[in-house]
């Protein structure tokens, strides 16, 4: 593996740290550690114990970059480089003790190009790196997109809507057509976990409508560092634009493009030409 840079070695240390806060947590949380943000979104003391290591982790070590942090961290510094983090990604799954959950840390610059990627899932203590140009990495082993060809044989993951409910009828009609073009599909609650085991092909494709970016930076960044392809809903490249990914292989990502086109071409132009 290549000599990681400093930004990378800083995102890493800060994942590990926030890593641990969640296991020393992880199936103890009581019902006043639980906040409502709003209809159906939660928030726990453990988040924010994450964002504020995270954080303080970056800032130490790069005061000058900007912050965009999920929990509400915002940092404004004068490099045109902004760290995107989401200090807890899969926050039900860790309020019910079920253990697929992640920390996502990604670093862009002034063009909203990624430079530096980490997806850490602690309860597998599964490091996920990459950095632009030099690969994607599973604990220092390169990673490379799944080579499945047979659409019998496609494991998909997708994430569903819990409260936007006007876009339902069209995730419903995609899902009913990828099942019929897949294997299986697999619903994590992490996009993070989705995109990094996208990445390692673990999963054949993954597709979400109106995501944060703190929910896909890092992910994104492994998926086209391990050869993949990730687009928006209508096939843009630019994804912090509209927010929709659709990521997989040369095979896969084509399918997939072709059933969201189909389906959710009304709500994604809207999308990317609102810009939100």
């Amino acid at each position: 593996m290549k000599q990681e840079s400093e930004e990378l070695q800083v995102a890493i240390n800060a994942a590990r740290v926030a890593g641990a806060i969640t296991l020393e947590k992880f199936g103890e949380l009581s019902h006043p550690e639980i906040q409502l943000k709003q209809f159906k979104d939660f928030v726990t003391v453990v988040d924010k114990a994450c964002e504020a290591a995270i954080s303080s982790t970056i800032a130490a070590s790069f005061p000058d970059d900007s912050m965009l942090c999920e929990e509400g961290t915002v940092m404004n510094g004068s490099s045109g480089r902004t760290w995107i983090v989401d200090p807890l990604d899969g926050t039900l799954n860790f309020i019910h003790s079920f253990p697929v959950f992640s920390i996502s840390i990604a670093l862009r610059d002034s063009k909203n190009k990624l430079l530096a990627g980490v997806v850490y899932q602690p309860a597998l203590d599964e490091l996920f790196t990459a950095e632009a140009g030099e690969g994607a990495y599973l604990n220092g082993k390169k990673i490379a997109i799944s080579s499945r060809t047979d659409k019998e044989s496609f494991l998909m993951a997708t994430g569903l809507p819990f409260s936007q409910y006007h876009y339902l009828d069209s995730t419903l009609s995609m899902l009913r057509d990828v099942i019929h073009d897949s294997a299986g599909i697999r619903r994590a609650g992490s996009a993070a976990i989705d995109l990094a085991y996208t990445a390692c092909g673990r999963f054949d494709g993954f597709w979400e409508f109106k995501l944060s970016p703190w929910d896909f930076a890092a992910g994104v960044l492994l998926v086209r560092e391990a050869g993949g392809i990730v687009t928006d809903f209508s096939g843009n490249s630019d994804i912090f634009r509209g927010g929709s990914i659709l990521a997989g292989s040369a095979v896969t990502h084509p399918l997939l493009l072709e059933k969201t086109l189909k389906h959710f071409q009304k709500e994604e132009v809207l999308a990317y030409n609102s810009g939100s």
